[in-house]
């Protein structure tokens, strides 16, 4: 398995490169059309032609799902456990919640940038992955609780997969309410899509923190340590709950939201990245 789990591997990362090229190619295609460069008897070519390149881009960004999901699949195979007990296994699954999620929100509203944004992070995630290459191991004493911390870790991959989404609609929301794009959705649409994915991941981060603190009163006797990982996840789960409570009950909305959000993004990576850090009772992972 371990081949096919290094080939799925290689096939996600060019699936992503290949993905964010074609729409790059549909987008000069849109925009072609839409200046009317070649005349206007002349425009519909470039519009057919990004509708092509876009059904490619999405057929790719299916496939890429496809492979990144064989990839976690076959580690669990030969490990006998879902991805949590290394830094390798937690980037391959974040990724894989990034492109499900991002791919979740084009569909249901037909805006292909915030995907494209969430494929970027993916990208890397899954560079990362790839340089952080690990055989597998035998689980140190902390980490055999199985079922629990697979638990843990699927709310982990729908929280910052949701949340990384969010992020992407914030930054566009930046972008677009200082440069006013033909290219980019209406600021309110990019506002209403990254408190929509908040509202999708809060609670599985939420989830995501009580598993941990039952995973480590079994593990350490304790449910709450202080660790510099504890901490960090619980400084992540304070700023969404208070863009929350900023969004909901005082009607923050544009570009306060947004630097929210964009705070928010890197507390996820600060807590995902914290063991490289703090040293503390989440060194290994």
């Amino acid at each position: 398995m371990a081949s096919v789990e290094n080939i799925a591997l290689f096939i996600s990362l060019v699936g992503v490169v290949l993905t964010l090229v074609f729409t790059l190619v549909a987008f000069i295609q849109r925009r072609r059309a839409a200046t009317g460069q070649r005349g206007a008897i002349q425009t519909t070519e470039p519009r057919i032609r990004s509708g092509a390149w876009d059904f490619v881009a999405t057929a790719l960004a299916v496939g890429t799902l496809l492979s990144v999901t064989l990839t976690i699949t076959s580690r669990a195979i030969e490990t006998g456990h879902a991805p949590f007990s290394n830094m390798y296994e937690f980037a391959v699954a974040f990724a894989w919640g990034i492109l499900a999620i991002g791919m979740v929100f084009r569909w249901r509203y037909k805006i292909g940038a915030i995907q494209n944004i969430g494929s970027m992070v993916a990208l890397l995630l899954l560079i990362f992955a790839r340089v952080q290459f690990s055989k597998p191991a035998s689980l140190v004493p902390a980490l055999q609780q199985s079922a629990l911390l697979s638990a843990h870790v699927a709310s982990a991959m729908v929280a910052y997969g949701a949340l990384t989404i969010g992020f992407g609609a914030a930054l566009l929301f930046l972008i677009q309410n200082r440069r006013k794009s033909p290219w980019l959705p209406d600021p309110d649409v990019l506002d209403n899509i990254s408190y929509r994915s908040v509202i999708l991941g809060f609670p599985f981060l939420t989830l995501l923190i009580v598993l941990g603190a039952l995973w480590a009163d079994i593990a350490w006797g304790r449910y709450w340590s202080w660790d510099p990982k504890e901490t960090a996840s619980l400084v992540t789960w304070l700023i969404y709950a208070g863009y929350l409570h900023a969004r909901v009950m005082r009607g923050w909305r544009g570009t306060r939201a947004a630097i929210f959000l964009s705070a928010g993004f890197a507390a996820i990576l600060l807590t995902f990245f914290g063991n490289y850090v703090f040293t503390g009772l989440h060194a290994y992972g």
